[in-house]
């Protein structure tokens, strides 16, 4: 069995389930870590957060997508270090990342629904929210 990974703070694991909703479809492109990055950058529930943590909780991110139950290790890690006041908070940054390309991927979505269910995201909430990054990320009509 492999080395268990460090615990998360609340803010490593909203990092991590924003990688993880990024990595999903096994590339992550650079709308989804500029997104993320401006995130831990300009949110409130990341004052005091060092942005250098980002590389660090992505390693363990892909470090255990790559083992057989890393899904659910990821999970564990995640609602241990997350209040459960955060749980929407995490859902609507994925959202956000996932729609950050303005293009919604089927390995993302499958993804989000996993979030949805592992953070027990009340399904009229997670709409709500869904429509919130859908609307925040569309692109400009043409003239």
């Amino acid at each position: 069995m492999p080395d268990t990974p460090p615990s998360m703070s609340p803010q490593d694991a909203l990092v991590a389930v924003m990688v993880a909703v990024s990595a999903a479809d096994e590339h992550m492109r650079t709308s989804e870590l500029v997104a993320i990055q401006r995130m831990v950058n300009h949110m409130p529930v990341f004052a005091g957060y060092d942005p250098d943590r980002i590389r660090t909780i992505s390693q363990t991110v892909f470090d255990l997508f790559e083992e057989e139950d890393g899904l659910d290790a990821l999970f564990g890690l995640i609602r241990d270090a997350l209040p459960e006041r955060l749980h929407e908070t995490a859902y609507a940054l994925a959202c956000d990342v996932v729609a950050a390309d303005g293009k919604l991927r089927d390995m993302e979505l499958r993804m989000l629904e996993e979030v949805r269910e592992e953070l027990s995201i009340d399904r009229l909430h997670a709409a709500a929210i869904e429509w919130g990054a859908r609307v925040r990320h569309l692109k400009p009509l043409a003239q």
